[in-house]
């Protein structure tokens, strides 16, 4: 029986003021709290340790953005575009990224937690040595994304994409994929162990591991 995650939500204030991206420099750190951007450009921005708290990003683009070891909680990105981006080592915390395309996105070494990723492109991305716990990718695209060596806690896949994904050294221990699509998946016998997965899944990972099957 799938695994039942309640995944917090961002908790946004009904108040916030609408600022302009680069408002992140005003301060003596980069900070953006309860506020709201929309419409921004933040392509090729480089800032280090950034802080983002109880923000909404709509329609922002941070293509080639790089925010290392950046610190949000409380975020919505929609409609937002962070191809090629790099959250690397980041600490990211309640929140949500929907309808967002993270083509080739870098997280790795983050900590993500209370994350939803709704209807999002996440391909190509890397997540390698991640920490992941409760986080929900939910109808989007992982193909040939990287989770290399993460640590997964009550992480759901819901009806996604995630051919040629590469989940080597990555227990998946009580982990269900059931309801994902994949031709091609790169796994481990030993890490399988405990995987929920379907029928027909069952009968390609066998394959896979080099077993014959009987129709």
């Amino acid at each position: 029986m799938a695994q039942k995650v309640k995944i917090e939500l961002p908790k946004i204030p009904s108040d916030l003021k609408t600022v302009h991206f680069q408002d992140i420099y005003y301060e003596e750190d980069p900070q953006l709290i309860n506020c709201m951007v929309t419409g921004s450009q933040a392509d090729n921005e480089v800032i280090d340790r950034a802080v983002l708290s109880k923000v909404i990003f709509k329609n922002v683009t941070f293509i080639n953005a790089a925010f290392h070891s950046i610190d949000m909680t409380d975020v919505i990105f929609e409609n937002c575009n962070f191809s090629n981006g790099v959250l690397s080592g980041g600490n990211i915390h309640r929140t949500l990224f929907k309808n967002c395309k993270l083509l080739g996105l870098d997280f790795t070494e983050a900590n993500l937690g209370n994350v939803t990723f709704e209807d999002c492109d996440v391909n190509l991305s890397d997540f390698a040595e991640a920490r992941l716990k409760q986080v929900s990718f939910n109808h989007s695209s992982l193909r040939s994304a990287n989770l290399y060596h993460c640590k997964l806690s009550k992480v759901l896949f819901n009806s996604c994409d995630l051919n040629d994904v590469i989940l080597t050294e990555t227990p998946l221990k009580g982990i269900d994929i059931s309801t994902c699509s994949f031709e091609e998946i790169h796994v481990s016998a030993e890490i399988l162990a405990g995987c929920e997965v379907s029928p027909s899944q069952a009968i390609g990972f066998s394959r896979m591991l080099g077993l014959k099957v009987k129709e």
